[in-house]
């Protein structure tokens, strides 16, 4: 980094030094160089300041590695699962759990290399600084002793674990995500804290490497997913010898005889669940700590996330925050798209206004939880006068062939305007199958537009038509692909 040799802005006749930027960003994860990029390639000269580990939670900490271990437990359970086809034996895969582990780190730093470090020399207007914290200042960033000056800043500092206040638990060592997924050896069994994505795609996938879990959640799993939706996956995760234990209120942690003890409330009864360690996975929290945020005036909400409107800018002019540290969605593909909307305000190229009207989420588990637009309670909260169709997947041909028919598709729909308002699915191939709900959604298609919609016999995605066409008739008294 050139900090005194004057030079051309590449965007403007005049001279800046070279602590003078056009756009200041402040994290190199998702959101940080989806903006960085965005301003190069408009001209504009920009100092990402490094905030964490450069890449960010999805590739260090969170989608990258979780799904990777996931996968092995697929290909794990694989080999146990295939006698439900008849003719085939099942077969005992040996799992070397520190293998498993390595194998993810080697795989995590790969891309952090390839996806991150090695992109910043092929944009000549994005100077990376990694000199310790950074604070918001007048003007600018401080940070290693000094101020970088600009005229507009974002805010990209990411999320971290949330730890939630119970009685104990600071002694027990409780481990969080990143914890499990590096836990160099295979423990005899977990408690996982926590029922939402995080939790319930981790408790299958330590229980398929050979972990005896127990799943314990205040509601129930994925309260914000379909009931139908839950009631499936809960099912799903039953059978494969997880324990799920629901409707619990945390009373305190403490360390046992060969692990931990968490003591809960069920029906006004205390209990207590033992196994050798405790994994908490109680959602993430904004890192907007000692960025000097109240003293430049942006607000943020009780959580600490940064509020910031549908041109993503906060309550301080020229102050614009993208990614996990808002109040936005926390999936790395929204951190990248509020970014772009940011970065297109701020400098005037375009206006763009944050939409996550058809923003399709997946949760990777077995089956697959996916959706988008309304659930049936928010579409009636909206003010709409709301129809339903539910399929279970022994009405898909698909799920049939492959001797697999745990799950469930739900569609929503406006009843006046026969409008599709969402959808979700508990599928093998939910992930997906969800993007075409997604684009029926973006385009405004119609309930009985997408039931007369050709689509491939034996697929997942079959069954959204069989749904919309379950709105109006029953599926199981038609022919295959009739109608």
């Amino acid at each position: 980094m050139d900090q005194t040799v004057k030079k051309k802005d590449c965007c403007s006749s005049k001279e800046v030094s070279g602590d003078q930027y056009d756009l200041i960003v402040v994290g190199a994860g998702s959101a940080g160089f989806s903006a960085s990029i965005t301003a190069a390639e408009a001209g504009k000269r920009v100092a990402l300041v490094g905030h964490g580990t450069i890449g960010g939670t999805c590739v260090n900490v969170g989608c990258v590695p979780s799904k990777a271990m996931i996968r092995a437990a697929e290909a794990v359970h694989g080999g146990a699962s295939a006698a439900r086809f008849p003719g085939i034996s099942p077969c005992a895969h040996a799992v070397d759990w520190g293998g498993v582990v390595k194998g993810t780190a080697d795989l995590v730093e790969e891309m952090r290399q390839k996806k991150y470090i090695d992109l910043l020399p092929a944009y000549e207007n994005v100077t990376y600084i990694e000199e310790g914290p950074a604070r918001l200042v007048e003007g600018g960033v401080a940070v290693g002793g000094r101020v970088i000056s600009a005229p507009r800043v974002l805010i990209a500092a990411g999320s971290r674990p949330h730890i939630p206040v119970i009685d104990g638990i600071e002694a027990v060592e409780a481990l969080d995500s990143w914890g499990l997924l590096t836990l160099p050896d295979r423990p005899e069994s977990i408690l996982v804290l926590g029922g939402g994505y995080i939790g319930c795609e981790l408790a299958q996938m330590a229980s398929r490497l050979g972990v005896k879990v127990t799943l314990v959640t205040r509601s129930r799993l994925l309260p914000g997913a379909e009931p139908e939706v839950t009631e499936a996956l809960t099912e799903a995760l039953k059978v494969e010898g997880i324990t799920v234990e629901t409707g619990l209120a945390y009373v305190s942690v403490a360390k046992a005889a060969g692990g931990v003890s968490l003591t809960v409330e069920r029906g006004g009864k205390t209990e207590d669940l033992t196994a050798e360690r405790l994994v908490v996975t109680t959602g993430r929290i904004a890192n907007s700590e000692n960025l000097g945020l109240e003293e430049l005036g942006i607000e943020t909400d009780a959580r600490g996330s940064v509020m910031v409107g549908p041109d993503m800018a906060t309550t301080r002019a020229g102050v614009w925050a993208a990614g996990d540290v808002t109040d936005r969605d926390q999936f790395v593909y929204m951190a990248a798209y509020g970014a772009k909307v940011a970065i297109n305000n701020a400098l005037g190229l375009e206006q763009m206004r944050y939409d996550n009207a058809a923003m399709p989420w997946v949760v990777f588990t077995d089956p697959q939880v996916a959706g988008v637009g309304l659930s049936e309670a928010e579409a009636k909260t909206a003010g709409y006068d709301v129809k339903t169709s539910v399929i279970t997947l022994d009405n898909v041909p698909r799920a049939a062939a492959a001797r697999d028919t745990h799950g469930v598709i739900k569609l929503v729909a406006d009843v006046k305007t026969d409008r599709l308002l969402g959808g979700q699915i508990a599928a093998p191939e939910g992930s997906e199958t969800i993007q075409t709900l997604a684009m029926t959604l973006r385009f405004g298609m119609t309930a009985g537009a997408l039931g007369e919609t050709i689509f491939p016999y034996l697929t997942t995605v079959e069954g959204l038509k069989l749904a919309a066409q379950t709105f109006d008739k029953d599926v199981a008294k038609l022919s295959c692909c009739a109608g």
